[in-house]
């Protein structure tokens, strides 16, 4: 990965250091929350977007699996996980209540985080990164991350503006081994930047020496985002190393802080 330089463009603005010993280094990766793999319209343009790799980025794909009791086709759903498997990164979006609506409506997240996963690797897939659907997370949700050996991203930078007071999430500024109260570890990449983030900062020039941005597959379904991701992320590629989630959590994971699930959990 190439160095960025304090002098440099790539180094204006930071405000939040990595960690010791790379904070002279600015990497910048992408994920899609993939939430309607089945629609066809949808799936098409993620995967065109995604071989096209654009600014030199390998997007990860973090999927929603296949809810086959509400009647959704495991075996489309199978083949196009492969194709986004062998493009770039793979990921486990959660949904717990149905395929529409992400957070949780009862007791059993971690079981069904569990579950899925464990259903992924019979399926012969290789998981590594997850994120929680609505941004949502919990003790017994991380705890199942850990026992994947998932490297969680469903921490954010910032609250989530349309999140109900009390609401639980997690917050992170910059990527971390998260100790659990089980005794557990996890790795997390925090997700920092929506698009329109991501525009703010870059004209402002403030970037953490990690950047995760993230966009939703329907968001391609509008001109506008599209053109938006068009511009964006070349744009981003000035400013900081192209990588992606998977090269990252290698880079990181031996030297990033260790912080207590306490430090992170949010309402």
């Amino acid at each position: 990965m190439r160095s960025t330089t304090a002098g440099s463009a790539g180094a204006e603005g930071d405000t939040s250091p990595l960690m010791p010993h790379t904070t002279r280094k600015r990497y910048a990766v992408v994920s899609c929350h993939v939430e309607r793999p089945l629609d066809d319209d949808v799936w098409d343009r993620f995967s065109a977007l995604q071989a096209r790799k654009p600014g030199g980025f390998a997007i990860a794909a973090l999927m929603r699996p296949a809810d086959v009791p509400s009647g959704e086709d495991e075996e489309i759903w199978l083949e196009r996980a492969r194709e986004a498997e062998a493009r770039g990164p793979l990921g486990h979006h959660a949904h717990w209540t149905a395929p529409d609506h992400a957070r949780p409506t009862a007791d059993g997240s971690g079981e069904r985080v569990l579950a899925e996963g464990k259903r992924l690797r019979e399926l012969g897939l290789e998981p590594t990164l997850f994120c929680g659907g609505g941004w949502y997370t919990d003790e017994e949700v991380a705890d199942r991350c850990a026992e994947l050996g998932y490297v969680d991203c469903t921490p954010r930078a910032s609250r989530p503006s349309y999140l109900a007071p009390g609401e639980p999430w997690a917050s992170l500024q910059a990527p971390a081994r998260v100790r659990l109260p089980s005794g557990s570890t996890m790795l997390a990449i925090p997700t920092t930047h929506s698009l329109g983030d991501l525009a703010r900062a870059l004209w402002r020039r403030a970037l953490p020496n990690v950047v995760h941005v993230y966009f939703h597959d329907t968001d391609l379904l509008d001109l506008r985002r599209r053109m938006l991701l068009g511009v964006l992320l070349p744009l981003l590629a000035r400013v900081a190393e192209p990588s992606d989630l998977a090269a990252l959590s290698s880079v990181v994971g031996g030297i990033a802080s260790e912080v207590a699930w306490s430090e992170v959990a949010r309402s």
